[in-house]
């Protein structure tokens, strides 16, 4: 008898202070890295998809990203120092559009 399967996880790369494309608030987003990796017999052994998204803080609403898109974020968050990688003036940054 062979066990075999998925199993997911999420990883939060990421805070960045965004202007929301739902709802338009400027607000927190959660940028996400979400892997499937294949088990057998339990042991999760390799990925299978790794996906990206942001995640608005105030409505919920969820944007897929590219990798090459998320990297860029992540950089953006470590360049704009302290939580939430904000500018330095606290303003909020452009509306991400894909």
């Amino acid at each position: 008898m062979i066990i075999f399967g998925t199993k997911g996880y999420l990883y939060q790369l990421a805070i960045l202070t965004l202007v929301c494309g739902h709802c338009g608030n400027p607000s927190a987003h959660t940028l996400r890295k979400r892997v499937t990796k294949f088990t057998l017999f339990f042991v999760p052994l390799f990925p299978i998809s790794t996906k990206y998204a942001t995640q608005c803080t105030f409505c919920g609403a969820e944007q897929k990203v590219t990798k090459e898109q998320a990297e860029q974020l992540q950089t953006q968050a470590v360049a704009g120092g302290g939580y939430g990688g904000q500018q330095q003036h606290g303003q909020p940054q452009q509306p991400y559009q894909s």
